[in-house]
């Protein structure tokens, strides 16, 4: 069973791969991540600070940015929060939706965690008013009434084809027959900003709306988070 995100079309994914180790378990990255959703619930980065290696990086929409001048110091109020854990790389993904008129958001976080599971970067996208097919509350709606639910070990999918997956779904903008490769489900639904595919019935389908154009630049700045307790990558 293999799930995406609302912020898949970020391509928040990489090809390094890191070596297991005991701090690194589920629980424990998902606890240390409750310190970035104070650090955005506050503004500022009061709760991050025992946390932060001494050389991390700050990346906000694919840019090195002053942590001070980005979205990490707005204080917002988040409505909705999902983490997934890669227990194998070190990594967290979180999603954050912030429907207030006044600042409304969707964010997708991921952040990498050292052996000791100080955080070595924070690589963000945000979307407000003005993105692309932006509507928070609408996103809101889609997400709140998504159910995800752990996958028992006997039936989760391997690291190596959550992430394959994951691949097959990226290269569509470039490769014309990339979506044979993808495992579509039946019935499924994807969400890309505020458009939902899904309608309730038992055929519905992700791929109206996959891209038409497979002209495109490659999508090849790839940080992959694998989860396999929710088939998430």
């Amino acid at each position: 069973m293999i799930l995406y995100s609302i912020a898949s079309w970020t391509a928040l994914a990489t090809t390094v791969l890191a070596i297991p180790t005991p701090s690194c378990d589920r629980e424990s990255l998902i606890k240390a991540t409750d310190s970035y959703i104070a650090a955005q619930t506050a503004g500022n980065l009061v709760s991050l600070q025992s946390t932060l290696a001494s050389n991390w990086t700050y990346t906000e929409n694919n840019k090195l940015t002053d942590v001070k001048k980005g979205v990490l110091a707005k204080p917002l109020k988040i409505d909705h929060r999902r983490t997934n854990a890669d227990t194998t790389a070190c990594r967290t993904y979180t999603e954050l939706i912030v429907a207030d008129p006044a600042t409304p958001y969707v964010i997708g976080t991921q952040i990498q965690y050292d052996a000791s599971l100080k955080i070595t970067s924070i690589d963000t996208i945000a979307s407000t008013t003005g993105s692309w097919l932006f509507d928070a509350k609408k996103t809101l709606q889609y997400v709140l009434a998504e159910k995800w639910d752990p996958i028992p070990v006997s039936k989760q999918d391997s690291r190596a084809l959550i992430q394959a997956a994951g691949d097959a779904y990226m290269d569509m903008w470039n490769n014309a027959t990339a979506s044979e490769a993808v495992p579509w489900g039946t019935p499924c639904t994807r969400l890309e900003g505020s458009a939902y595919t899904g309608k309730g019935l038992p055929d519905d389908s992700c791929k109206p709306g996959i891209p038409a154009n497979h002209n495109q630049a490659p999508n090849t700045h790839r940080r992959y988070v694998v989860d396999e307790v929710m088939g998430s990558s």
